[in-house]
């Protein structure tokens, strides 16, 4: 590679990210090439904990404000230690959410200002960003029965349909606002096929570094 390739996977709850990104990773390792592959909230030991913080069901009180600088904050630990070194050595960073969850989320869910969690991320990520993000998309509906049947929940898991319709569309606002970085894949077909399509998205970004 000449140079490190950055690459976030986003969606709605149960859209099946981690699944996916977990296997992009083992077909791009067959193929050859070095691969990170992370998360956030969390991906080193710091910004682990501020997850465990953030997602506790015992945290109802969170104040909508102190989850935003709280997602901002494991975001700047988990790039300085995690992402930016993996990139100066030129391998692929493979990251489950980045600032696009905070702005749909926070931003836009919580309804307290897009353009203000966007401030507070620019001090956080330095200006940088995805290469390419990839959207999986599925519905409000759909993502409720892979989580059900998924068991355990986290306190984001926990919200009202009514917020996670708010997600969605926050998530649509940013599709509709960052059409060349973020490319939709349909995540309501079988995982092979979700899958292959994603891949298909990956590789279309890797080749322009190569």
């Amino acid at each position: 590679m000449k140079k490190g390739v950055f690459i976030t996977f986003e969606g709605n709850d149960g859209a099946g990210k981690t699944t996916i990104m977990k296997l992009v990773k083992e077909e791009l390792e067959s193929q050859g090439y070095e691969v990170v592959s992370t998360r956030e909230p969390g991906g080193s030991a710091i910004a682990e904990s501020i997850r465990n913080l953030i997602l506790d069901v015992n945290n109802t009180n969170m104040d909508a404000r102190c989850e935003a600088l709280l997602y901002a904050a494991s975001r700047r630990q988990h790039l300085v230690e995690i992402v930016l070194p993996a990139l100066k050595e030129n391998k692929i960073v493979l990251c489950d959410r980045f600032l696009d969850s905070s702005l749909a989320y926070q931003g836009f869910a919580r309804q307290i200002g897009v353009q203000e969690v966007l401030d507070i991320n620019k001090f956080a990520i330095d200006d940088i960003l995805p290469d390419r993000t990839i959207f999986l998309s599925v519905s409000v509906e759909t993502g409720k029965k892979r989580m059900d049947s998924r068991g355990e929940k986290n306190r984001l898991d926990l919200e009202e349909s009514d917020f996670h319709k708010r997600v969605r569309q926050g998530y649509q606002n940013l599709i509709e606002t960052y059409p060349e970085r973020i490319k939709v894949v349909s995540a309501e077909a079988d995982v092979n096929t979700v899958f292959q399509n994603t891949l298909t998205e990956v590789l279309k970004v890797i080749s322009l570094y190569e």
